[in-house]
């Protein structure tokens, strides 16, 4: 019965009786209300006392467990979203890389009794951090930490400095492996034109300096720069003539302190091209231990290009050093110049080749030239494989063909016989793809004419295994 102001006033018009059980009737609906409203504090209380605590109980109201729930959702998805922020732009990679390789009887060094088995193994650790900002211009920074034990297999003596280019151990011995920084550099990425809009660039300038591997922004190849994965002897993996050669006169382990100023114009993406010029220290700058006068520099140019649609890539650089080593043990300035060429002339097959041209110094062999094939395992079902082989030419310089005679390279007591010839060098190696982590590759090496000499060839048969991460 629901009672109104009206009812109530008709009931006591019509009588005692009426209004009695009309006031009665009242009475129950007020007391209904009070138990509702006290049962309603009564629960609100319970809810307060469960939204005390972040614990659950069983005990608890179901709408509390639920809004807890959504609540730890939420927080959950808030701290993660927190940790992709604080994470964007962090990039790290990891490989380890062993090599077992052994030479041919031909290939002793002096004093050797018998051809040489040698093992060995690296580990590279890169991590790369948002550098900052400053307006538009991007910041980025790059470190590189490397350890290892084993030198690899030795041999006479070569115009290619080693069969096996992962070989590294510390100064320490081989009873340690201390890591090194082997790179720790910093790089401004500045927008251009400088009119504000960062979307609009298609032309960037890089700004490098720090602890660098000069590798890294000169002379690359997508083919053969990796000995890691691709070609194991140095002549193949850099220029011969900076690398095996010796004109970069970096540190021991390949590394010197320098600055790179590079422009990259992206307008056509088909055909991007560039420019760079690098300075670097040489020699005791290199390490430090001496001023950075006289540094090595190296200035290139390089564009992309397409053969029936596939990419390939043109570069053409000079170096000057002012302290080049020569083969007399006197620093003289070196200078030359070189290009590196890769293609793709199919899907699954890449050619690439070098050249280098010493114009002045004292060198062991002053014209190089490396060419070589990549072909994925595509044809063989096997797409993530690949078939590596390549062919180089070291030139001896007609000055090391006079002095050579008088000169005990190989410290057997004795001076050299005439370096008169050309080394040739050959590799061929198949990489499998165990899983998406493991990698191994056979290797087969062959040196002729070794240091220029007629009276040898070596050969070097080796196996590695990459983990990469």
């Amino acid at each position: 019965m629901k009672l109104t102001p009206i009812t109530l006033a008709l009931a006591l018009a019509a009588g005692p009786a009426a209004a009695s059980d009309d006031m009665k009737a009242l009475l129950a609906e007020v007391k209904r209300l009070a138990d509702r409203v006290d049962s309603l504090e009564k629960n609100n209380k319970e809810l307060e006392k469960s939204l005390a605590t972040e614990r659950l109980s069983e005990k608890e109201p179901e709408i509390v467990t639920r809004l807890k729930a959504v609540e730890f959702q939420t927080l959950s998805m808030q701290k993660q979203a927190r940790q992709i922020e604080a994470l964007e732009g962090i990039s790290v990679g990891a490989s380890l890389t062993a090599v077992g390789q052994r030479g041919s009887r031909d290939g002793l060094p002096a004093g050797a009794a018998s051809r040489q088995s040698r093992a060995n193994y690296r580990g590279d650790v890169s991590v790369t951090l948002p550098g900052g900002e400053i307006g538009d211009i991007e910041g980025k920074i790059f470190t590189h930490l490397r350890f290892g034990q084993g030198n690899g297999v030795q041999l006479r003596p070569t115009f290619t400095s080693t069969p096996n280019t992962t070989a590294f151990e510390t100064n320490a011995g081989p009873d340690d492996s201390f890591a090194i920084l082997a790179q720790a550099w910093y790089q401004l990425k500045v927008p251009l034109p400088r009119d504000g809009v960062k979307a609009n660039s298609r032309e960037h300038l890089h700004i490098t300096a720090g602890k660098i591997d000069s590798f890294v922004f000169f002379d690359q190849n997508a083919a053969a720069d990796d000995e890691s994965a691709k070609f194991l002897n140095n002549a193949f993996v850099h220029n011969p003539l900076l690398d095996s050669g010796g004109d970069i006169r970096a540190d021991a382990y390949g590394f010197a302190p320098g600055a790179i100023l590079q422009y990259v114009n992206e307008h056509n993406k088909d055909r991007t091209w560039g420019l760079s010029v690098g300075a670097f220290g040489s020699g005791p700058g290199a390490n430090f231990s001496g001023s950075p006068g006289k540094p090595y520099i190296i200035g290139q140019a390089d564009t992309t290009w397409r053969f029936n649609h596939l990419p390939g890539n043109y570069r053409a650089y000079l170096w000057s050093n002012g302290r080049g080593p020569g083969y007399d043990g006197i620093e003289r300035r070196h200078t030359g110049i070189g290009m590196s060429v890769d293609q793709k002339i199919a899907d699954y097959i890449t050619l690439f080749g070098r050249y280098g041209h010493q114009g002045s110094g004292k060198t062991r062999f002053d014209r190089a030239l490396t060419v070589g094939t990549e072909i994925a395992g595509n044809a063989w079902g096997r797409a993530a494989d690949s078939l590596g082989a390549a062919f180089g030419l070291l030139r001896t310089s007609s000055a090391y063909r006079r002095d050579s005679v008088a000169l005990d390279l190989d410290g057997d007591g004795a001076f050299d016989p005439r370096a008169s010839g050309t080394e040739r060098i050959g590799e061929i190696y198949y990489r499998f793809r165990v899983n998406n982590r493991l990698e191994l590759t056979p290797d087969f090496q062959f040196i002729q004419r070794p240091g220029g000499n007629d009276s040898a060839t070596i050969k070097v048969v080796g196996l590695r295994a990459k983990l990469g991460f």
